[in-house]
């Protein structure tokens, strides 16, 4: 009987030595976590029996458990690296199956999707825009997360905002004699670039004519100056007729917009609204949509000094490609592209059960669901008791090194002294066989 129960200590001490050594060589495994054997005492007693002098029957291992305690953060230079600071596991799908996994160490695959080194797909709540404009995400269903391999669309421009002063001081010109080829039939100007529907550029420049004090009128044109042989003016559309002025001269003539100033405070006092033009004519230029353009006019003054424009901005831009992926501490996954503009792509969703140390490990540093685990719970980062994600980060393993060499070597004097038991029953078996 005593070979037996030594015999259980060296199978317990042997997995002892066997997980603490895998934990060793995981040390710096990203998102590992470390594992402590479990034993129980083998207590057999017969029905009837006499349990106050029973003896034991050694030894079994119950369980290896996982520790999943947080391990340290260490930072890198990768958006697609992520750390999980608090509780809570990401969600990959492999070919249908739900895995969970703590390692962070992420990167995109030949179509643009977030996977691990395994190929196993980083799952998101999908982003939904509402009517209004505003995002949200449909937390009741899962999604791959998918990077843009094709270019941002472009938008074409519909708003031009000038915040600009007019100079009082300027002489009074004849509105009707305009000409942008005669800069002595205006009094200043200003441009910017406008895009069309397909994300080409054009340049609309406004002109200002004094026609009277306190009384302006705005001209614009789109082209590259009056040497581009496509230069040609933007009819404006007045809802009253007594604020569009056309003038003479060149053909076609140029519809323009009366601005007019208050006296005492040098405020735009008409229009009061945004002003509209005729969608302007570039499809003859790039075979876009013709361009619909309004201005906003709120912000101009005239007082007495020069002409400045403080900010001049439009509302399209061009196309775009993929520049960089950003992803905040709640997971929300932004993509940004080189026309300056942002997309949201999703927001990573977590995962907990209630008894992590009973999933069931998969190699990989992912887990499987078990019923012993619970029932999975999804949600949002920073929410409950979800933990924050980090972006440029990846969650060390939690082994602590200095301790397992400890348990090494109480694990080896376990090993030793099960050996010594087997050689000591062998001696008395061996005094018994030769008694004479």
């Amino acid at each position: 009987m005593p070979f037996r129960i030594a015999l259980s200590g060296l199978n317990a001490a042997s997995a002892d030595l066997k997980t603490t050594g895998n934990n060793i060589a995981n040390a710096g495994t990203t998102g590992f976590k470390q594992s402590r054997t479990e034993f129980v005492d083998v207590f057999a007693v017969s029905f009837g029996g006499i349990s106050s002098t029973a003896t034991g029957g050694g030894v079994r291992l119950a369980s290896v458990a996982q520790q999943f305690s947080q391990g340290n953060v260490e930072y890198t230079n990768n958006s697609l690296d992520l750390a999980i600071n608090g509780q809570g596991f990401y969600v990959l799908d492999d070919n249908g199956s739900r895995l969970l996994t703590r390692a962070g160490a992420f990167r995109a695959d030949r179509d643009g999707f977030v996977a691990n080194s395994a190929q196993q797909r980083l799952q998101v709540f999908p982003a939904t825009t509402t009517a209004a404009g505003t995002t949200s995400f449909d937390t009741g269903r899962l999604a791959d997360l998918q990077l843009s391999t094709s270019e941002g669309p472009p938008s074409a421009t519909t708003v031009i905002t000038s915040v600009l002063n007019l100079d009082a001081s300027e002489p009074t010109l004849t509105p009707t004699t305009f000409n942008p080829s005669d800069p002595s039939t205006y009094n200043s100007s200003t441009s910017i670039t406008v895009y069309d529907s397909l994300g080409t550029q054009h340049t609309a420049t406004q002109y200002f004519v004094k026609e009277a004090a306190n009384n302006w009128v705005s001209f614009m044109y789109l082209g590259d100056g009056p040497t581009d042989p496509n230069f040609q003016p933007v009819q404006a559309v007045g809802p009253n007729a007594a604020e569009v002025v056309t003038s003479a001269v060149p053909a076609p003539n140029a519809d323009g917009y009366r601005l007019v100033f208050d006296s005492a405070t040098g405020q735009l006092v008409t229009p009061a609204t945004p002003i509209t033009y005729n969608p302007a004519p570039v499809a003859t230029i790039s075979g876009a949509d013709p361009i619909p353009l309004s201005l906003n006019y709120r912000d101009v003054t005239q007082y007495g000094s020069p002409f400045a424009v403080s900010a001049l901005s439009q509302d399209g831009f061009a196309s775009g490609r993929l520049s960089g992926i950003d992803i905040d501490q709640e997971g929300v996954v932004s993509a940004r592209f080189t026309n300056g503009q942002s997309q949201i792509l999703g927001k990573i969703a977590m995962a907990n059960v209630a008894n992590p140390q009973s999933l069931s490990p998969q190699g990989d540093t992912v887990w499987g669901e078990t019923y012993a685990a619970g029932d999975v719970l999804l949600g949002e980062a920073g929410t409950a008791s979800f933990g924050l994600i980090q972006s440029g980060a990846l969650e060390a393993s939690n082994v602590d090194v200095a301790q397992q060499l400890v348990n090494l070597i109480t694990a080896q004097r376990n090993f030793q002294a099960n050996a010594q038991v087997i050689s000591t029953a062998d001696t008395v078996t061996q005094t018994i066989i030769n008694i004479r």
